[in-house]
């Protein structure tokens, strides 16, 4: 089997594309084929305690622990069609003293589901450490833009003004629920520890007989080396529901991530125009009309996003599907689906770190869009005020529509917006107010209520919370 890949072959757009290098060694074949032999090494060092293994057999297979030998192992494969137990005798060629005491006991999980549980843990370093940097780099963005007013937009129609860092606090927020998540989910990893081939532990019982150590305590020792606990109770694998729990907060991160990018893509549409992603000097935008500043970053998140939040059923399937004391229908699909779940979600918090320090806010195009759609928001405040002035709420109100829709005339017509000075000029509210009330009422510059306060307030528990 040649070991000899090049672009002349598929390869999957994680081994070189999207992801980081650190979270590709994770679920590198070559990792987890060392991780095997620590579990081996961790294995015999236990047995050799109640007199099972020498000290001698332990050392030999030390000096080979990190010697991983994948053309070997993959040749052995070929005949043998089990790629653990080709390991195994790849490992016991190397080891001449201790070759033969490799696996004593075990079953295949018992070395491969301690060996995933390590690599979870791992993997969701990398991300809490990315989420954390992230939510840091994050909160200095919306305390300096927690006053910068701008109109926001629900049913994607002008609604009221907020600011630009209020917004941005919404994804804040929910991307510190995501590191708790995330954090919660990493301190609760548990290998299925050493239980043999059922979960029932009859083969280590029957190899400490007249020993010692009990099967729990000669299970304890060894997690104990691993720095890894276990389930209490497991079958042939750890509950596999422990994956649709990984996976699904690495899903929930992806749709915090998600939302941000499509509303900057929103945001970046030129009608819009409020925010844009860094675009580079030399950027292409697209092939065929060079004019274009097409949002590929967003786009990008979105896409693989997307792909993240489908892979949580897959890990269902697996853990509802396993039946009785475990079928293997799950081992293809989480050769792919976990590495590809944190490698994609790796790729969106680099993207998400790249947008949140490039972020362009354009003065203009905010100050435009307050100027066209603010004052109808403002009419909120004008006739409430007007009505604390002893104004008929009800009449009030229809003045304010009817002249609502000249103005929205008039700006699909292209004229600028009339509002204002329609409702200065209209007796209705003359009689209760004086001209310069009406356009002060009318100004939505500091129409935000405690947004900016708020705001504030979320910057201060983030980086709180990350102390």
């Amino acid at each position: 089997m040649a070991e000899n890949y090049t672009h002349e072959t598929f390869l999957s757009p994680f081994t070189w594309r999207y992801g980081s290098n650190d979270m590709r060694k994770i679920w590198s074949l070559a990792h987890k084929r060392r991780l095997w032999r620590q579990i081996w090494v961790a294995l015999a060092e236990v047995q050799s305690t109640v007199g099972l293994v020498t000290l001698e057999q332990v050392e030999d297979l030390r000096s080979q622990q990190n010697n991983v030998d994948l053309e070997r192992a993959h040749e052995l494969e070929a005949d043998l069609r089990h790629d653990l137990m080709a390991e195994v005798h790849t490992y016991a060629e190397q080891c001449p003293i201790g070759g033969g005491i490799i696996h004593l006991g075990a079953t295949s999980m018992d070395i491969e589901d301690n060996a995933d549980a390590l690599r979870l843990r791992e993997a969701l370093v990398i991300i809490e450490s990315k989420l954390r940097a992230l939510l840091l780099q994050l909160a200095d963005l919306i305390e300096n833009e927690a006053d910068h007013v701008c109109m926001a937009y629900t049913h994607l129609q002008p609604a009221e003004p907020t600011t630009v860092g209020y917004r941005l606090a919404f994804t804040a927020q929910d991307l510190l629920d995501d590191f708790r998540e995330i954090q919660r989910v990493k301190a609760s990893i548990l290998g299925k520890g050493f239980k043999g081939a059922v979960g029932t532990s009859a083969s280590y019982q029957q190899l400490l007989q007249d020993k010692s150590l009990s099967p729990r305590e000669f299970e304890a020792q060894i997690m104990q080396k691993l720095d890894l606990s276990s389930y209490e109770v497991a079958h042939q694998t750890y509950p596999r529901r422990q994956d649709w729990h990984v996976v699904n907060s690495l899903a929930g991160l992806a749709m915090t991530l998600y939302k941000f990018a499509f509303d900057l893509r929103l945001l970046q549409s030129p009608p819009l125009g409020e925010w844009a992603e860094p675009f580079g000097k030399h950027q292409i935008g697209s092939s065929a009309m060079p004019f274009k500043r097409n949002p590929i970053n967003t786009e990008n998140m979105d896409s693989l996003a997307r792909f993240v939040a489908s892979l949580p059923r897959v890990m269902w399937d697996n853990s509802a599907h396993s039946l009785l004391e475990r079928t293997l229908d799950d081992s293809a699909n989480r050769r792919a689906v976990l590495p590809e779940a944190f490698l994609a979600t790796d790729e969106l918090l680099k993207r998400m770190s790249r947008m949140v320090k490039g972020l362009q806010i354009r003065d203009e195009a905010i100050q435009r869009n307050l100027d066209i759609y603010g004052i109808f928001a403002a009419t909120e405040r004008l006739l409430m005020e007007a009505a604390r002035k002893g104004g008929d709420r009800q009449e009030l109100h229809e003045v304010i529509r009817k002249h609502s829709m000249s103005a929205w005339a008039a700006i699909q017509g292209g004229e600028k917006n009339p509002l204002a000075d329609l409702l200065a000029g209209d007796d209705a509210f003359l009689s209760l107010l004086d001209v310069e009330a009406i356009y002060n009422y009318l100004s939505v510059d500091n129409y935000v209520g405690d947004a900016p306060e708020r705001t504030r307030n979320l910057a201060q528990s983030i980086r709180d919370a990350l102390v």
